[in-house]
């Protein structure tokens, strides 16, 4: 039996620009892990999990479910894994056994609120395959292929700020150049030490959950119609992953804390908010927390001093069915 494992991650800054070849500072969250599991069999099988079930207790539950997981829930995540893998594979001249295999997969992930559960996925089958084919890909090459089996395979409208997160690990700053990502395939990525991070509390709001790939279309077409209040945003927005790389490694985390505050503002003027997710931001800031999206809605990151501030921001979002946790970064 061999698995692979990928992390949730969280947003800190530049966030939505991570589509639209801007600047991005994000962190891996261990708190949730999805996990892929290949172990050789007579032929090749992609097992569900429970979320791919077709027996349901109630209508409810059927609405509740398809919200969440979509029509096709995982099972089409690691298709689209296993057949981007096979195609870089050939490509790459890459050798390749013939012993099948079956295939499933775990996740811990809070689906559809913005941690990166599909993208987490993907890449834990990806790291599967390659363990179980003894091959290797490269660090800098694998989040373009797992971006590519979301966008090409599934047309999922998704950015590199997941996949690079969740292939580096850690505290992750990337410069998304589009001269360099036609030129190489790939943008530069950097990992920065953990022990920067100042203090950050995740909430997030199950109830909350929606297909990510959705709620970006706002934006997506007011880009590719040249809207300039958008364009303008969105490199604002990546400006400020720049500066907030700065701010970190001077451990200026007042200024990180304004910048986060900023990114969401700025991220506010270009995309229709719902009431519940911009109660979860307001909330959070009345407790004296600053407070942005950690990826496309339904949970929110940002920093908090000392367990009584933590305790507050607690109290106050589970009033209102949120969970906080501390992320687990390194």
């Amino acid at each position: 039996m061999i698995a692979g494992i990928a992390y949730a991650r969280a947003g800190l800054l530049g966030n939505p620009s991570d589509g639209y070849f801007g600047k991005v500072l994000a962190i891996s969250v261990k708190n949730f892990a999805a996990r892929v599991v290949v172990e050789e069999s007579a032929e090749l099988r992609i097992l569900p999990s429970s979320e791919d079930g077709d027996r349901f207790a109630s209508l409810r539950e059927f609405a509740m479910r398809t919200r969440l997981y979509g029509h096709y829930g995982g099972v089409r995540l690691i298709k689209a894994a296993l057949k981007r893998f096979h195609e870089y594979s050939l490509e790459a001249g890459l050798p390749i056994h013939d012993r099948n295999f079956s295939v499933r997969y775990e996740s811990s992930i809070p689906r559809q609120v913005g941690l990166g559960g599909s993208s987490a996925i993907i890449t834990a089958a990806m790291r599967a395959f390659m363990a179980y084919y003894g091959l290797s890909i490269p660090l800098e090459i694998l989040p373009s292929l797992v971006l590519s089996a979301e966008r090409d395979e599934l047309d999922i409208n998704a950015g590199f700020m997941d996949r690079v997160t969740q292939v580096y690990e850690g505290c992750v700053y990337m410069d998304l150049d589009s001269k360099r990502i036609a030129e190489r395939g790939y943008g530069i990525y950097e990992r920065l030490d953990e022990a920067l991070l100042p203090d950050l509390y995740l909430a997030y709001k199950p109830a909350l959950g929606k297909i990510s790939g959705r709620v970006l279309n706002e934006i997506r077409m007011n880009y590719d119609k040249g809207d300039c209040h958008t364009i303008n945003t969105l490199s604002k927005i990546a400006g400020l992953a720049e500066a907030g790389r700065e701010a970190l490694l001077r451990r200026d985390y007042e200024t990180l804390s304004r910048l986060m505050d900023e990114n969401f503002d700025l991220r506010r003027s270009i995309m229709t908010i719902t009431r519940e997710n911009d109660e979860l931001i307001e909330t959070a800031r009345s407790c004296g927390a600053s407070a942005t999206f950690a990826g496309s809605g339904g949970s929110i990151i940002g920093i908090c001093r000392g367990e009584t501030t933590f305790g507050r921001i607690a109290g106050e979002l589970g009033k209102i069915g949120a969970i906080v946790v501390r992320p687990i970064v390194t």
